[in-house]
């Protein structure tokens, strides 16, 4: 590529960024979508499995596939920026774009610059995700999972027949009052081997509870078998509850998790907040700072993709040493990561051990591209040949 489509001459460096940058946002593109689609396939079989098991429509695990995107987004973006960014590097040194640019007067630092706006792009995309989309995706995915199961259990609802929700279970009911009670019910569970379960009531009800639904029977008999020794024992009631949630092959809507949680909950979460998803203050916050350090580390994975390429210069023959290595420098940052996010959910003074790993990996950075910066040995070597071969030839005259 000449000088004119690197766009330095004239002054016009800014041309050099935006073709630089339309190339790692073009890439990272097509590595998200590739990765996307590889996850999401992975989790839509057993959303597909489970829907059409219970009856659902198509529709219905387009609507769940389509809920469970901004979570697999969040997950491959550090993947995709870093994948675009090392393609981006290695392409234009093989082309020896990356030689013009620098024989044109840029360093390593300023080379960099187009791959930093580029890893903010990617940051400010993964704040939208994990501050809004996640949770608003997740907490509408748990209110649908409520719904299937709602009508999953209407499906037991069945006047004068024998159904069977699961294997091992069957239930009767006579009749379904205009008010909702359930006449004259049997329910047998066989699921045990060594016991077997049969109730009768005159009437029950099915309610609805943060636990999952119950079957609440009343005026029956219980009888409960020993399979061994083939004794029955038999007990009256007046009222007696059944989980039902067992029979449901779907999940049941019920507490929020952490993922459903907005951060604003998170970083200052109310008592109430703290028994529902049975967690600490102290995770919690860990939590809702951890959302903002996955931001700040997708333009970690970025520069990383860049700098380990670019301190090794020009080279014919690749750099897929140097890939190797950006790859190994990623996975020990996130071994890091990880590891500090437990450290911070177990103490509260400890809050800012999340942005330990997004920290080491900007300072390993700066580090690279300093060194960058600096001749090679190999160069300095040239160098001092070049000048031994000058002091050896007569001044006008030729060696």
């Amino acid at each position: 590529m000449t000088h004119n489509m690197l766009g330095f001459t004239g002054g016009n460096v800014a041309r050099f960024d935006r073709y630089m940058l339309s190339q790692l946002i073009l890439l990272f593109g097509f590595y998200g979508l590739v990765l996307v689609l590889l996850f999401w396939v992975n989790r839509a079989v057993q959303l597909f499995d489970q829907l059409i098991a219970n009856g659902q429509t198509a529709m219905v695990f387009l609507e769940f596939s389509a809920m469970i995107v901004p979570g697999v987004i969040v997950f491959i973006i550090p993947i995709a920026s870093f994948a675009a960014a090392v393609s981006v590097t290695n392409r234009l040194n093989s082309e020896s774009e990356l030689v013009v640019a620098q024989a044109a007067g840029f360093g390593p630092f300023r080379l960099a610059r187009p791959v930093l706006v580029f890893g903010i792009f990617t940051a400010l995309f993964m704040l939208i995700l994990t501050h809004v989309l996640v949770p608003m995706s997740q907490l509408r995915f748990a209110e649908r999972q409520a719904e299937i199961a709602e009508n999953i259990t209407a499906r037991f609802l069945t006047e004068g027949s024998f159904v069977h929700p699961v294997d091992g279970v069957t239930l009767y009911i006579r009749e379904i009052s205009p008010s909702g009670e359930l006449l004259d019910i049997f329910l047998s569970d066989e699921r045990d081997a060594t016991q077997k379960y049969t109730y009768t009531a005159k009437k029950a009800l099915i309610l609805r509870t943060d636990a999952g639904p119950r079957l609440i029977m009343f005026d029956g008999l219980a009888q409960f078998l020993n399979v061994k020794s083939q004794r029955l024992s038999t007990t009256g009631f007046k009222n007696f509850t059944y989980d039902i949630s067992a029979l449901l092959t779907g999940p049941i809507g019920g507490n929020r998790t952490v993922t459903q949680i907005y951060t604003p909950e998170l970083l200052n979460p109310p008592t109430a907040t703290l028994s529902e998803t049975g967690e600490t203050r102290e995770a919690l916050r860990a939590e809702g700072h951890f959302r903002n350090a996955q931001a700040l580390y997708s333009i970690v994975t970025a520069m990383t993709g860049f700098s380990m390429l670019i301190v090794a210069g020009f080279s014919r023959f690749g750099l897929w040493r140097q890939v190797v290595l950006a790859l190994g420098a990623v996975a020990l940052l996130q071994t890091l990561d990880n590891t500090m996010l437990d450290m911070a959910r177990r103490n509260a003074s400890q809050l800012w051990l999340v942005y330990v790993a997004t920290g080491v990996g900007f300072i390993l950075n700066i580090v690279i591209l300093i060194l960058a910066s600096r001749p090679s040995p190999r160069d300095m070597r040239r160098r001092r040949r070049t000048l031994r071969e000058m002091s050896r030839t007569p001044a006008g005259g030729v060696a």
